[in-house]
């Protein structure tokens, strides 16, 4: 769910509630320029990515038999990602986010996990994880991720964690990585560094794999061989940053399947979400892989 917002007609600045708004504080009412309803999630919106990027995706996940439920499930297919695989939970109510977003682009995201989803994920075990060349999870449902790491590890399929902000310890699944993908504030979280050399350093120390921050607009940081190694982000006009993060992991895990360099993956997939940074909505403004490769010709 999206509230898109900016200035009023006459040039004055609308609060959205977020600190990247130059609106003030307090409570009161406000009117958005734009709604929308759209379908979200981290692991999700990674499995959009690559479907429009043209693999074959299968989406593993729960979500509740409402109407959202159903809206989540049909937008997936849509978009030409499986659901075969999917939970629906009788009698409950599926997880929903609201999000604010400013004039610059930057939002601020309300999410409401729902309590009536189990985080069991007894069923992972009938899934055969052979069948797949990358598994890519995130933090949301931590049994499910440590499930699927496991299997695709005992497959040797290949592993990538978002490993975004969470409550639980994530040692575990970074441990069970192949390539860890943090966000700053979940390295953060993760190794209690500020600085993203040290905090990289730290989280090597964990697992056998590669690990790598992205910093938004900056660009991405990995560590290759010791060296830490920086993509800087490509310059666009932002309009909405919603799910950019998403659909970088998305395009990773899709660019080392095909047997790409970290540097390599890295540029392609800072090259995707930058591309969808410049339409509203998480998924709308996602590229195929002849947009992206275009668009990289730009900055050779």
């Amino acid at each position: 769910m999206y509230y898109l917002c900016g200035n009023y007609r006459d040039g004055s600045p609308l609060l959205c509630g977020s600190a990247a708004c130059d609106g003030g504080g307090g409570g009161g009412e406000y009117v958005a320029q734009n709604y929308r309803e759209v379908g979200g999630g981290p692991a999700a919106t990674a499995a959009v990515a690559a479907a429009r990027l043209g693999a074959q995706v299968d989406f593993i996940g729960r979500v509740g038999d409402d109407d959202i439920g159903s809206a989540l499930l049909s937008e997936l297919a849509s978009y030409g990602v499986n659901t075969r695989y999917t939970r629906r939970i009788e009698q409950a109510l599926s997880s929903q986010s609201a999000i604010l977003v400013d004039e610059q682009g930057e939002r601020i995201i309300f999410n409401y996990q729902s309590p009536d989803l189990s985080p069991s994920a007894y069923w992972f075990d009938q899934i055969d994880f052979s069948q797949w060349d990358v598994v890519l999870a995130d933090v949301r449902l931590h049994e499910g991720a440590q499930r699927a790491f496991t299997l695709a590890r005992q497959s040797r399929v290949m592993t990538v964690l978002d490993g975004d902000m969470t409550p639980q310890d994530i040692t575990e699944l970074v441990a069970l990585s192949d390539h860890a993908v943090f966000s700053a504030p979940g390295l953060l979280r993760l190794t209690d560094v500020a600085a993203s050399a040290e905090a990289l350093t730290r989280a090597k120390m964990i697992t056998n794999g590669q690990v790598y921050v992205t910093q938004g607009a900056e660009g991405c940081q990995w560590l290759e061989n010791g060296e830490l190694r920086h993509q800087s982000g490509f310059a666009v006009n932002v309009v909405d940053t919603t799910g950019a993060g998403d659909v970088f992991h998305g395009a990773l895990a899709v660019a080392l399947a095909q047997g790409n360099t970290a540097t390599e993956a890295v540029r392609f997939a800072s090259g995707v979400a930058a591309l969808k940074c410049t339409r509203p909505g998480g998924r709308a403004g996602i590229p195929d892989c002849d947009q992206t490769r275009s668009f990289l010709s730009l900055f050779v």
